[in-house]
Order: structure tokens, then sequence, then C-alpha cells
């Protein structure tokens, strides 16, 4: 008796597909992490999973007035560190941004087929950086930072902003993410969730949830997905 195929998870017609950036379309987080730790050391702290998970997702000015309070400083104190991190996030991402696995092909097989958009909680400035050293600033209709928009991620402005630019309706969109942040602002907006979890041993829910953009079912909807 041949078998009852299971369904493809993913939905085979969508108004339009947004990205997350960091951790989830290209390396960054690593040059985050160095930057961060390095911040860390000449405070005097260790940089651990904990840490990490302190900012990972969270908008540069919430990221550092959180390090500020752990490094037992006034949290307005976070405009200070703010400065000095983008600093040295800007430096390690001059030194190169490498793609995430699966990230080419799931952009090149989407192609022109389905209207593409980034939300990120990193500011433009860092944004831009990062699209241009990894070669795929073009392939992107729209795209919006935290920095150009008044409620960020966690709050679901920042997808709603994207849709809505691209004149689709979130409700029948997909939104990858990979931090905790970032989820909580996809499922706010609506939007069918693709979670790929950045950091290892992370548990977090989403419409669909796989570990790398390499995932066989990931890349054969994206071979075969269309707007409508």
């Amino acid at each position: 008796m041949t078998p009852i195929p299971h369904p493809c998870p993913l939905p085979a017609h969508v108004s339009a597909v947004v990205f997350d950036c960091d951790g989830l379309l290209l390396d960054t987080e690593t040059c985050w992490s160095r930057a961060e730790a390095a911040l860390f050391a000449e405070y005097g702290f260790g940089f651990g999973p904990a840490e990490k998970d302190l900012l990972i997702g969270r908008t540069l000015s919430a990221a550092c007035a959180d390090m500020a309070a752990y490094f037992g400083m006034p949290r307005a104190a976070g405009v200070e560190l703010e400065g000095k991190l983008l600093t040295r996030v800007e430096q390690e991402l001059s030194e190169g941004v490498d793609p995430m696995p699966g990230a080419l092909d799931i952009l090149n097989h989407l192609g022109d087929r389905v209207k593409l958009g980034i939300a990120t909680n990193s500011p433009r400035v860092l944004l831009a950086a990062a699209l241009r050293r990894a070669g795929i600033a073009d392939r992107f209709d729209v795209s919006i930072a935290a920095d150009e928009i008044a409620n960020p991620k966690p709050a679901p402005d920042i997808y709603l902003e994207a849709f809505d630019k691209l004149n689709a309706a979130p409700q029948t969109g997909v939104a990858l993410e990979d931090s905790s942040t970032g989820v909580r602002s996809a499922q706010a907006a609506g939007v069918f969730l693709v979670t790929i979890p950045s950091q290892p041993g992370k548990h977090l829910p989403g419409d669909y949830v796989c570990d790398s953009l390499n995932d066989e079912r990931l890349t054969a909807w994206s071979r075969t997905v269309v707007t409508g």
C-alpha cells in the first residue's frame, strides 16, 4: 500500500516573506557576541549563554540599558555603553559577514516570485553594513530597522510596517525568526512564523520550527511557494 504523503506544513500561497537578519539570514550574531564579550570583559564580567540571552534580539538601546543594570550601573549609563558597543560591532562587521547556511539558496529559490522584506532590531547603520558586506543588499523589496520605528520588537509594529510597505497582508504572510524577542513580535503581528533558534539548545515556539535554513521541508517550500 502506497503511503499517503504528509502535506507541507508551510503555506503554499503567501502575501510576502519577511526575514529577521542577525542570526537568521546573516551570521552577525558571532560579530555581536565577540563585541559584547569584549565590552563585558572591559567592565570585569564574563560572558556566557546567560549574558547572551539577556541581549539577543533586543534593540541596541534596550540591550545596553540591561547591560548597564547587569554591571551595577544606572540604566541611564546604557547610552554610554551603546556608543562603545556600536563601535565594536561596526569593527567586527567590517571584517566580513557570512550568510547563514542555506540563506542564499532560500533567497535564490524565492527569487522574483515572492515579495521579500527584512525586519530587524538592529539600527539602520549596522543593517546596511551587514547586508552590504554579505552582498545581499539588493535582494529585498523593503527593509525596516529598529531606529526607524517607534516600537521595535517585541512589539508587532516592525512586522506590520514591513508588510504594509510590501502591500501585503500579514495574516497571509510568513516571518522567519531566531530569537524570543523576534518570535513575540511576529506572533503578535499574526503572521505564519518559521522559527530557527540561533542559540544552541534554545527552544522557541513557532508555526514551523527547524534547525537551519537548510531544513529539507523549508528548502522544498521555498522552491514552490507563490504570492497569492
